[in-house]
């Protein structure tokens, strides 16, 4: 079974080689090698989890180099878990993409690497989650950073480039720290593997320790987007096209929480910095929360929703208990399918209404039942109404603060609380801006033909005061309609029809990832069990160091 761990990472990288020689001209088997790579990655990782769970960590060391010397590969529960959810919400996001890119016909160049570059990204998360040390975690980190910028990229439309420049300076500077803490760690303990480090960085001064551990969180922070090093995100994310913005909500920023959990708990176990992770959990889970309510603009409301939920996961990881990193497991499984759904449904609303603009759009519940159904699922699975595995998160972390009694966990019990109240506020505003109101004057008709305005002929328009460039609500002009700014909605970033019907593959892929979310509530006993296996097994630590060292 150790054989099988690399393979996650292997499969889709070889995929990816086959994927650049066919390119467009045998695009249906470039398809059909996504498609196949990625459900051959979700069994992988099943399988993975399984045996993760029924007897214990599986580790590879690549070329049988021992460490440090050795690429060391280890699947835990941990790692398992999130496989398996980034599996199945990736295979999700392809098939959607695939039903917008038919729909669109997006053929031509530079849609012809999508497929790589999007293989990439799941090697690069695939690496991520089963790094066995601090070098791997650097590399997975850029293998999936490179293809991020190709995706947030794509067609290269001026709000796409304005947006992906100051994603790759952001992720260019937290590279940079990245590589400082890795060489700092290897000059004070001689190593970077996990393993070896558990044992070797209590021997170090508290000073450098700590020091470590500062710079380590702070590149993982900005990874995952905590409050106050998220500026880049709501500026970044909505000016993609949907898919790719649903995979980078769901998956990017919980690279960053995972590479936390797994840092915190074998090389910094004490929680030394506790009360400064739960006050930065506070203000992620308000700040950002505020920042949606006042959003008009449904994927930058999502995106301050996003924030303000990673303060959940690093509230559990501030507290630092076994109950409290249960929770936070869970909270990482649960968001990763929810957020990632709510985008992918956002994408389907600008299909079929021509804009994802809340003042400009309505009338969807009656256009659109099925649509509405896809919105409210995973909408209040994210506001945390019971039972919904949202719910089941929330409560979890709430407990763990009750029971662990200090004034900071009081503090963040009560602003989950708020924060869930304000969620629930929020994806109200969206129901009755977006479905239940009346169509708006001027809403665009189905086969009305968007297309965004050129670089010359946006920088003739009165944008207005409280117009934010890059914000992926660039004008556009309709051939028929005034109404519409779609300059996200297609592969291409060029134009979108839309439509009265939507693409069936589209449809189909969201509904399997609102099933996902809703198989976590049908599923909540075993999966809370699980995670609270996971979390025993992050605070023992030894049954991963033995895997790794063999002792």
């Amino acid at each position: 079974m150790n054989a099988l761990v690399p393979l996650p990472v292997l499969l889709p990288l070889c995929a990816t080689g086959l994927s650049l020689a066919f390119g467009t001209r045998l695009k249906q088997v470039q398809r059909f090698i996504s498609v196949a790579v990625l459900t051959a990655v979700l069994g992988l990782s099943l399988a993975l989890m399984i045996a993760a769970d029924t007897s214990g960590p599986l580790s590879v060391h690549l070329g049988d180099f021992a460490p440090p010397l050795g690429i060391t590969l280890v699947a835990d529960r941990l790692s398992g878990l999130m496989l398996t959810v980034s599996s199945a919400i990736t295979l999700c996001v392809l098939v959607y993409s695939l039903g917008q890119g038919m729909a669109d016909r997006d053929e031509e160049t530079p849609v012809a690497v999508y497929h790589p570059a999007y293989l990439i990204l799941v090697a690069g998360v695939s690496c991520t989650f089963l790094a066995g040390d601090l070098v791997n975690l650097y590399v997975g980190f850029e293998i999936m950073l490179v293809a991020s910028f190709v995706l947030l990229t794509l067609g290269g439309t001026g709000p796409r480039v304005r947006a992906g420049s100051t994603y790759v300076i952001i992720s260019l500077f937290s590279s940079m720290l990245f590589l400082t803490a890795i060489a700092m760690t290897y000059a004070a303990a001689g190593t970077a593997n996990f393993a070896q480090l558990a044992g070797r960085l209590a021997a170090l001064p508290l000073g450098v320790q700590t020091l470590i551990q500062a710079m380590l969180l702070t590149v993982f922070a900005i990874k995952a987007a905590v409050f106050p090093l998220a500026a880049w995100l709501p500026d970044s994310y909505p000016t993609a096209p949907a898919p790719v913005t649903a995979v980078f909500a769901g998956l990017l920023t919980k690279v960053g929480v995972y590479s936390m959990l797994r840092t915190e708990t074998l090389l910094f176990p004490g929680n030394r910095l506790g009360d400064l992770l739960m006050a930065a959990a506070l203000a992620s889970m308000v700040i950002g929360i505020l920042g949606a309510v006042a959003q008009t603009d449904l994927k930058r409301l999502l995106s301050f929703t996003l924030i303000s939920h990673i303060g959940y996961m690093v509230f559990g990881i501030g507290l630092a208990t076994r109950d409290a990193y249960g929770g936070a497991i869970v909270y990482v499984a649960h968001h990763i399918t929810v957020q990632t759904t709510l985008f992918l449904v956002a994408g389907l609303m600008e299909r079929r209404g021509g804009t994802t603009e809340l003042t400009r759009i309505g009338g969807l519940a009656k256009a659109a039942p099925l649509l509405a159904v896809l919105f409210f699922v995973p909408a209040m699975n994210l506001a945390g109404i019971p039972p919904l595995s949202g719910f089941i998160g929330k409560l979890g972390l709430m407990r763990a603060g009750v029971a662990d009694g200090s004034v900071w966990a009081w503090i963040l019990v009560i602003g989950s609380a708020v924060t869930s109240l304000l969620t629930l506020y929020v994806m109200a505003k969206v129901w009755n801006l977006a479905f239940w109101r009346a169509a708006p004057p001027g809403q665009a008709a189905d086969g009305t033909v968007l297309e965004a305005d050129s670089e010359e002929e946006d920088n003739d328009i009165d944008e207005g005061p409280d117009h934010i460039r890059g914000s992926g609500d660039e004008p556009v002009r309709p051939r028929h309609q005034p109404a519409g700014r779609a300059v996200a909605a297609t592969l291409h970033g060029h134009a979108v029809t839309t439509t009265r019907k939507l693409p069936r593959p589209m449809t189909a892929a969201t509904a399997a990832a609102v099933a996902l979310g809703l198989a976590f509530t049908v599923f909540a006993g075993p999966l809370t069990s699980y995670t609270d296996r996971a979390a025993a097994e992050l605070l023992a630590r030894a049954p991963y160091v033995e895997a790794v060292l063999g002792r």
